[in-house]
C-alpha cells in the first residue's frame, strides 16, 4: 500500500492502493475498505484516486460522499 500524504496531519486515512476502477483504503483504526466503480460510481472512484495521490481530502470525501458504498470490507490491518 502507498502511504497517504496526510498533508493536514489529521486524516483518518493511513494508506491506499489504486487499481483500475478501484481503490482500497486503510484507515487509522486498521479497517480496510475496497471501493469500486460498481459500488461507488466511476466519477467518485476517479476523485478518490486523485485525492489519494494528492494526499489531501480523501477521508472527508469518503465520509461525505461514499461512506457506505464500499464493495467489501477486508480483514483489519494495522499500519
Amino acid at each position: 500500500m502507498q502511504r497517504y500524504g496526510n498533508h493536514n496531519r489529521d486524516s483518518g486515512v493511513v494508506a491506499y492502493d489504486i487499481d483500475a476502477g478501484r481503490i482500497t483504503v486503510l484507515f487509522r483504526n486498521g479497517e480496510r475498505y475496497v471501493y469500486t466503480e460498481d459500488s461507488a460510481g466511476a466519477a467518485n472512484i476517479a476523485q478518490m484516486q486523485e485525492l489519494a495521490r494528492a494526499g489531501r481530502g480523501l477521508s472527508t470525501f469518503i465520509s461525505q460522499h461514499v461512506h457506505d458504498r464500499y464493495a467489501r470490507k477486508l480483514p483489519p490491518r494495522h499500519s
